[in-house]
């Protein structure tokens, strides 16, 4: 028991400094922020580490990264909105029968909705900084295009990763 816990702390570690990493370096800065790739690493250490894990190393990772790259004052929204993308993501994988029975039908669908969430949001906490729920629409289509990038690369990585035996 003692050596999983270990294990799982190892790997919700990483998973917050891959999404760290990913966020800010792979990232494509617009008008009021960035786009970027580290969606995939949320999505994927959900998928992997399952939905309380995956909201420390999702959500933990990501407000880092805005942290460090000025926007700290995205950090509360992207600690609770990536976290809970997590949640989406993990629980779709572990505890509904969709994805008990079919790892990577119920990995699709937690990605799609919990990526569907951060659009959303992203557009309630950008709505309430900005004051202007119009204004913050313009943020919706480059959230769309990151989801769809996170969504797409997690599967194939989660696929490719379910193939590989534990020693």
């Amino acid at each position: 028991m003692e050596t999983e816990k270990i294990r799982k702390l190892t790997l919700t570690a990483m998973f917050m400094a891959m999404c760290c990493v990913t966020t800010m370096f792979l990232s494509v800065p617009t008008v009021g922020g960035y786009t970027n790739l580290g969606d995939a690493f949320v999505l994927l250490g959900a998928m992997l580490l399952g939905p309380w894990y995956g909201l420390a190393a999702g959500g933990v990772g990501s407000a880092l990264a805005d942290l460090l790259t000025g926007y700290g004052y995205y950090v509360p929204g992207t600690l609770l909105i990536k976290g809970f993308v997590a949640v989406i993501v993990g629980l779709f994988v572990r505890v509904f029968p969709l994805g008990k029975r079919h790892p990577m039908a119920g990995a699709g669908l937690g990605a799609v909705l919990g990526e569907l969430w951060m659009v959303l949001g992203y557009w309630l906490y950008k709505s309430l900084i900005l004051g202007n729920a119009a204004g913050a629409l313009t943020s919706i289509p480059r959230n769309l295009i990151q989801a769809a990038a996170g969504v797409g690369l997690s599967l194939v990585m989660f696929a490719a990763l379910r193939k590989i035996k534990e020693r």
